[in-house]
């Protein structure tokens, strides 16, 4: 399957908490061929169901070549001392800023299979588990942003063309 449209912001998807996965169908095994095709475009890291519009727990994730999926991701560790490192979005394009995160995450969660998996990683892996985790949250990174910061990404936003 081809990969799909990202929704940006302003799109109510984003913004709303996805939904456990419950039973694995055709639909749950196509839903994660269209992940995992949208993840291998060039430049990105991640790519959340609610990035494409299904509000289901469920993402996909391409970072140094390590390409994979996880349904009904739960951080269950977050380690180190939280730091600045800079944070784009699909659902956001063209901005990029500083954004608080933990240098080791841990995810779990299951595969196609039904089976327990976790995904773990340091730095960019890092921040994408919890980049991905915040989108099927219906957070967006903006959201972690300190006030100042926020109100500068609004304004860019607002000014840019594709809002």
């Amino acid at each position: 399957m081809p990969e799909r449209q990202i929704r940006l912001l302003g799109d109510p998807v984003l913004k709303t908490a996805s939904d456990p996965i419950g039973t694995i169908d055709d639909r749950v095994r196509g839903l994660v061929e269209d992940l995992v095709d949208s993840v291998m475009l060039p430049g990105r890291a991640g790519v959340a169901a609610s990035q494409i519009g299904v509000n289901l727990r469920a993402f996909s994730y391409n970072i140094d070549g390590d390409v994979g999926y996880i349904l009904n991701p739960v951080v269950v560790e977050l380690s180190g001392e939280p730091e600045l490192v800079d944070e784009g979005c699909l659902s956001v394009p063209g901005l990029w800023y500083p954004t608080k995160r933990y240098p080791f995450a841990r995810v779990a969660g299951i595969n196609l299979d039904g089976e327990p998996i976790e995904v773990s990683g340091f730095g960019l892996m890092a921040q994408a588990l919890q980049h991905e985790t915040d989108h099927l949250d219906g957070l967006l990174y903006l959201d972690r942003l300190d006030k100042e910061s926020r109100r500068a990404a609004m304004k860019e936003v607002r000014e840019s063309d594709w809002f």
